[in-house]
């Protein structure tokens, strides 16, 4: 890569072995970089939240490679844009997912923002995605790992946002990446990735939602309107969840695993049906709104495609339908397991990742089949 003139880089450090390797290579690359570690969480008084020891390490990583590290808190602006929205749509009833918002919201947003007065010219992160330029619109694309890939927590960043924006590990799979850090020397370079959402930390999820929801219990029911149990609140579920139920011993079930198949929130009824495989559980469309097209809207009315309706899901072939620029319906070719209103439908033309919008209803495939 030729550089006409150095460009400052601001990378997002979080302290783990993605962001630490994005640094590393951009520094190798020529670039003036600089590192910025974000705090979003400041209510922690058991300890689960690990920012403190991510600074630790990213402020080593930094050090090693001889990198100015600066450090912000967006407490604030996390709470208001990312966290309160989160617990409104639980209490709606849905399942949100926190890390689209906080994508877009924080940190390309609010980071972005304050990496420019920083003298920033682009920031980068460690997200296993790509970029491309077509025409002088910034396109984005699916990590070359698809094991890996995060296109779909990115799916909402304006492209405005994408166009400042580097991702060296794009290209990549994790495994070169552990390698490029255990033979840098990085003292994280065997760090595990971090797992669930950044304010809930290794503490279990149920848990800390008590602390911030009321509990309203209710009755668990099968399809058949029979009790089988009772719940502690619907926003302490998700659609296809199988464990916390406490039901698994009920008279007269057929031994197979209870799931959770839908949520009313008018009765507080949680409704479970048993087996992985039962039709309540599967759909063969979504509807969904406040669509975010990266690039713009499609220029026709229907378009094939493949659609994700959760993370680490394959998208799935089918046909969108644009019902106005922000809603659509997508129909699916095959039917598609616990899809969740309150997650996201992301959009996909092969790799590219065309936008995406949140699922506000999905048909079951039981009762398309009941209709015909």
């Amino acid at each position: 890569m030729t550089i006409k003139q150095i460009q400052r880089v601001v990378v997002g450090m979080s302290g783990g072995v993605d962001s630490s390797v994005a640094a590393l290579l951009l520094q190798d690359m020529g670039y003036d970089v600089h590192g910025l570690f974000m705090f979003n969480w400041d209510e922690d008084e058991q300890g689960y939240c690990t920012a403190a020891e991510d600074f630790q390490d990213a402020s080593s990583v930094c050090r090693q490679l001889g990198l100015p590290l600066h450090k912000v808190s967006f407490a604030t602006q996390y709470r208001k844009q990312v966290f309160d929205m989160f617990l409104a749509g639980l209490e709606s009833g849905h399942t949100p997912n926190p890390d689209v918002l906080c994508n877009r919201e924080i940190k390309f947003g609010s980071f972005l923002e304050h990496a420019q007065r920083l003298g920033a010219d682009l920031v980068a992160t460690g997200h296993y995605v790509r970029r491309r330029t077509v025409d002088g619109a910034t396109q984005l694309l699916r990590g070359l790992d698809e094991d890996k890939d995060q296109s779909y927590f990115l799916h909402a960043v304006p492209e405005s946002a994408l166009s400042n924006a580097l991702f060296p590990l794009g290209e990549m799979y994790k495994t070169k990446v552990r390698k490029i850090a255990l033979a840098a020397g990085l003292g994280n370079s065997r760090k595990r990735d971090s797992t669930g959402i950044c304010f809930i930390g290794e503490r279990p999820f149920r848990e800390f939602l008590q602390e911030h929801l009321p509990c309203e219990p209710g009755d668990i029911r099968t399809t058949d309107d029979r009790i089988v149990g009772r719940h502690i609140g619907l926003a302490f579920y998700t659609l296809g969840q199988r464990q916390g139920l406490g039901i698994g011993g009920v008279s007269g079930s057929n031994g197979e695993p209870w799931y959770v198949a839908a949520k009313d929130v008018e009765r507080n009824v949680l409704t479970v049906v048993q087996g992985h495989d039962d039709p309540m559980l599967y759909s063969q469309s979504l509807a969904a709104t406040t669509m975010h097209w990266i690039n713009g809207p499609p220029d026709k009315s229907e378009l094939r495609c493949q659609v994700s309706s959760r993370y680490r899901q394959s998208p799935a072939a089918g046909i969108l339908t644009l019902l106005d620029e922000k809603s659509c319906r997508v129909d699916f070719d095959q039917p598609q397991w616990a899809i969740t209103p309150g997650q996201y439908a992301v959009v996909y033309d092969g790799a590219r990742c065309l936008g995406g919008g949140v699922i506000v209803a999905a048909t079951a495939t039981h009762a398309v089949q009941s209709a015909v």
